[in-house]
């Protein structure tokens, strides 16, 4: 804890860390997962490509690789993209992100609410992209799709599987 002579005998100026604490941390506008992958995308190499995911593990994104590349985990919804209308926000206003969404995504896999109708299902889904930024939406269909290796260039299962320290039933391997 700083002395109050540490103060007078410093250049302390006010809204800077107490001489002898740690510097406030500011941060930044979190980037969209959607923005994540594609500087995976544009990646040279796999080292870059992991460290990329790493900087950026989050639930939000292990969830998305996770639904998008295990093969235990199928889809409750049909195909291809709804008919859904694009949200026109500018970014960073968008109404809603993949990073605060991603613990409703069990809604839309199988065996994760077997009770929720079909139609309803189709229609949250909707809601939900409806909600997100386009580069979002349409990483949450292809993730529903199991195509986000298609999409985006060198983003295997063993990129994820090595970024998060998965086994190859996508389980993490410290635990």
């Amino acid at each position: 804890m700083a002395q109050t002579s540490d103060i007078v005998n410093s250049s302390w100026n006010p809204g800077q860390a107490m001489p002898g604490e740690n510097e406030p941390v500011v941060k930044v506008r979190e980037p969209l997962l959607s923005e994540v992958l594609t500087k995976v995308n544009n990646a040279k190499t796999k080292k870059d490509k992991i460290k990329i995911l790493k900087n950026h593990d989050t639930p939000a994104m292990r969830s998305i690789c996770k639904w998008s590349f295990d093969p235990n985990i199928e889809s409750a919804l049909p195909e291809g993209s709804p008919p859904f209308i694009e949200n026109e926000a500018p970014e960073g206003t968008e109404h809603s992100r993949l990073s605060t969404e991603h613990n409703k995504l069990y809604h839309y896999i199988k065996g994760g609410n077997d009770g929720l109708q079909a139609t309803r299902r189709e229609v949250m889904f909707v809601q939900l992209l409806e909600a997100l930024h386009p580069s979002e939406s349409k990483l949450l269909i292809n993730t529903k799709d199991k195509k986000l290796h298609q999409v985006y260039k060198g983003f295997s299962s063993a990129v994820v599987k090595e970024a998060f320290n998965w086994d190859d039933n996508y389980q993490r391997k410290d635990v």
